[in-house]
């Protein structure tokens, strides 16, 4: 019986960028789910996306931006009306002190605008670490990194960090990928996090970085069951880039919305 030998630092890196590269080919569509204007609105959402999906988010966010459109209008909302807007996000007490603070903080610190620099955002009511790389990335086109559930439980089942704190996380992939792919990079793990690697059955059989993966074999390895594991509208194109026969998979799973 061989044993494998550890991976190297080195090794460690050139396969995360192969999977980086196999991601780019894979997820063409990837991008920021929640739907925004200007950074503002995406502060906004990303709050509202605390435990909700985002298309919960984006089916609420259209009357609320119309209702509010600035730092000041937040400010000032009265709280009932938020409530009764933002209520099917959930948690919406919270959610909407958030908002006015937020609204109030920006107003009284940065001139009503949403300040561009991690340091600044993360000091704002209901916005942390996270919230403030979905901002900077999306809204300000300044890298970083996004340390959502997909995210992490991706890049540790595909043991490039051994690291569960999320900022120790964030720092560690950072470590292997140029800088300016961050962002994308982001929304690249998340898609295939939501589409192909689930939780808690991922679609082994149907994956395109099955090579690369130390955990493969986690979910089914078989090719029809995999394919039916595919989630999202390109659910058949996913299956069709391993080389499955597209109508493998379910009519539903390829209309139904990634978690």
């Amino acid at each position: 019986m061989t044993t494998r030998s550890p991976e190297t630092d080195l090794g460690r890196t050139r396969r995360a960028r192969r999977i980086g590269r196999v991601l780019t080919e894979t997820h063409p569509d990837a991008h920021c789910e929640l739907d925004h204007s200007d950074a503002l609105e995406l502060a906004v959402a990303t709050i509202l996306s605390a435990q909700c999906t985002d298309k919960k988010v984006n089916e609420v966010t259209p009357k609320l931006f119309a209702r509010y459109r600035s730092a000041a209008d937040y400010a000032g909302a009265d709280r009932g009306e938020m409530e009764e807007l933002i209520r099917p996000t959930g948690f919406y007490r919270n959610k909407t002190s958030s908002l006015i603070n937020l609204g109030r903080a920006l107003c009284e610190r940065y001139d009503g605008e949403v300040p561009g620099r991690l340091a600044d955002l993360v000091t704002l009511p209901g916005i942390g670490r996270k919230t403030a790389n979905v901002i900077l990335g999306n809204a300000f086109d300044v890298p970083g990194i996004t340390v959502d559930t997909h995210f992490q439980r991706l890049v540790q089942r595909w043991q490039l960090t051994a690291e569960t704190d999320p900022v120790k996380i964030e720092h560690a992939i950072g470590a292997l990928f140029p800088k300016r792919d961050w962002t994308m990079l982001s929304h690249r793990i998340i898609f295939h996090g939501r589409r192909v690697c689930h939780a808690r059955k991922p679609a082994c059989g149907a994956c395109t970085l099955a090579k690369l993966c130390p955990a493969y074999g986690t979910g089914p390895t078989e090719p029809a069951a995999a394919a039916k594991l595919l989630k999202g509208p390109r659910a058949r194109d996913l299956a069709a880039a391993v080389g499955l026969d597209p109508d493998l998979v379910p009519q539903q799973a390829a209309a139904a919305d990634a978690p």
